[in-house]
C-alpha cells in the first residue's frame, strides 16, 4: 500500500484532526508514544479501578488506572515509569516494577493512539490516591472474583465502563 500525504485539518493544544487520502482521524499532539493502562491487584486479590468524569462522553467512567506517556514525569520518562507514577497518583498504591503484557491500537479506525498494558507487581498502599489537584478520581478496590458482577452493577447505575477495564480483568484473571 502506498502512503498518502497527511493533511492537517485542525490542530488544538492536545489533538490534531488529519486526513490521509479519504480517511480522517485524530492524532495526539502530545504523547506520541500513547498511553499506559495499569492492571493492579492488591495483596487481598482486589483489582483496582478508578472512576472519573470524562467530558467527551458526558459522564463518569470506570477505567483502569492509566495515563499518557507525555513527559509529566520528565522528558525522558519511559512508559514503565509513567505506569508506576500514574498508579500511585491515581490509586495511592506504589509498586516496585511493572511488566508489559500487551501493546496495541486503542481505536484504529479513528485514532493513531496505542495503549500499553502493564501488570503492577508487589503493591503497597502509600496514600489515598485520587489523582492530581485538577482530577476528581474515585478509587475502587474490587475483589477479583466479583469484578464482572461489579462492573455490570456500575453500568446499571448509569456509569460508563471503559472496555479496557475488561482487558485488565482478563489479564488479572490469567494470574500472570
Amino acid at each position: 500500500m502506498t502512503e498518502t500525504k497527511t493533511e492537517t485539518l485542525i490542530e488544538g493544544r492536545f489533538l490534531r484532526l488529519v486526513r490521509r487520502g479519504r480517511w480522517e482521524f485524530v492524532q495526539r499532539v502530545i504523547a506520541p508514544e500513547g498511553a499506559v493502562q495499569i492492571i493492579a491487584l492488591t495483596p487481598e486479590r482486589e483489582i483496582l479501578y478508578v472512576e472519573q468524569h470524562r467530558p467527551p462522553v458526558g459522564g463518569r467512567v470506570i477505567e483502569l488506572p492509566a495515563g499518557l506517556i507525555d513527559g509529566d514525569g520528565g522528558p525522558d520518562e519511559t512508559a514503565e515509569a509513567t505506569a508506576i507514577r500514574e498508579l500511585e497518583e491515581e490509586t495511592g498504591y506504589a509498586c516496585e516494577r511493572v511488566r508489559l503484557v500487551h501493546r496495541g491500537p486503542t481505536s484504529p479506525g479513528s485514532s493513531n493512539e496505542f495503549n500499553a498494558f502493564y501488570i503492577a507487581d508487589d503493591l503497597r498502599r502509600v496514600s489515598d490516591g485520587g489523582g492530581l489537584d485538577s482530577e476528581d478520581i474515585t478509587v475502587h478496590r474490587v475483589p477479583l472474583a466479583q469484578a464482572h458482577a461489579w462492573l455490570a452493577e456500575q453500568s446499571e447505575r448509569g456509569l460508563f465502563i471503559d472496555p479496557r477495564a475488561y482487558v485488565g480483568l482478563y489479564w488479572a484473571q490469567r494470574g500472570l
